[in-house]
């Protein structure tokens, strides 16, 4: 993943009032947990509205899904149930020439109440003027635990040890 183009993608959804937040393994970094990671994992609000200022934004630095999906299949809630369950889709995948290294996956449906955890996220920024929204602690344990995969189950385990107290305390609260 490339700082450069993080920046571009943060700009370019926050001009464009795209609500989104950070998940994934640049969450699990900004928590604490110093590992790699080679895409930017991105939960935004699923209402047709966003969706299609999210895809404009991205197509402008010269981002398109990885598979045939269009901004108006995926801001349709039955065709994106129907990607889910058929494809079983988890993420979009996008991917860009100009922005090569930095992949991005958008969740295709909202793992958590949006409204919560855009309101509780950690807000850092990817530059100068460039806010960005990093997903809770607990609610990325709880992705992590529930996506079961060596590497979510890696970074529960050293993120759990990182921030024994603020996990545990989040976890319950």
């Amino acid at each position: 993943m490339r700082l450069a183009s993080l920046e571009r993608i943060v700009r370019a959804l926050n001009e464009s009032e795209v609500p989104f937040i950070v998940v994934g393994g640049l969450a699990v970094v900004a928590h604490g947990y110093g590992r790699q990671t080679q895409d930017l994992d991105l939960v935004i609000r699923l209402e047709p509205g966003v969706i299609r200022r999210a895809f404009a934004a991205l197509a402008e630095l010269g981002y398109h899904p990885r598979v045939p999906v269009t901004a108006d299949m995926f801001a349709d809630p039955q065709r994106r149930a129907q990607l889910v369950a058929d494809k079983r889709m988890m993420v979009l995948g996008f991917h860009s020439e100009r922005h090569r290294e930095t992949p991005i996956d958008l969740f295709a449906a909202e793992p958590f109440d949006f409204a919560a955890e855009y309101a509780a996220a950690l807000v850092e920024e990817a530059a100068p003027g460039a806010p960005v929204r990093i997903v809770r602690l607990a609610t990325l344990l709880r992705l992590k635990r529930a996506a079961g995969r060596p590497q979510d189950a890696a970074d529960v385990a050293e993120l759990t040890r990182l921030n024994r107290g603020a996990a545990t305390a989040e976890d319950h609260g």
